[in-house]
């Protein structure tokens, strides 16, 4: 039974078209050539071409039940469950440590954006002047006799 092109390992829609385009349209053919020739394929360097080539001429031994290529479903692992909070042991005796609130720290970048505030403002302002005066300029210009 044949594969399809595309039952390589990394091959998907596009790649097996720019295969097909440069001559590859089967997996044997693409088994049978060197990294060097499919490395001059578009998209196909020396280390894709020969990892390519290994997992096509591996399709073609496999046996017929045993497929290479990876599932569409992908499963995932299980996260384990956090854990609880674990009792603190002194001297044999359990205790317990209250959940403390946490304070409000005041943040290290504050300052810096309020510069950063600052500088933009005058940025803004210079604008608005140099449009002003540009309005001013011009309407002097309107204005002789």
């Amino acid at each position: 039974m044949g594969h399809a092109i595309t039952d390589i390992p990394g091959i998907g829609s596009s790649s097996a078209e720019i295969l097909a385009k440069n001559g590859y349209r089967t997996v044997q053919q693409v088994g049978e050539t060197t990294p060097e020739k499919l490395g001059a394929v578009p998209g196909f360097g020396l280390i894709r071409a020969a990892r390519v080539i290994k997992l096509a001429n591996a399709l073609l031994t496999a046996p017929a039940t045993d497929t290479l290529a990876p599932s569409k479903t992908r499963v995932r692992p299980k996260r384990a469950a956090p854990r609880a909070a674990q009792p603190a042991v002194v001297g044999g005796a359990e205790k317990q440590e209250p959940d403390k609130p946490k304070k409000d720290k005041p943040k290290k970048g504050k300052k810096k954006d309020k510069d950063k505030d600052k500088k933009k403002d005058k940025k803004k302002q210079k604008k608005k002047d140099k449009k002003k005066q540009k309005k001013k300029g011009k309407s002097k210009k309107g204005k002789k006799k």
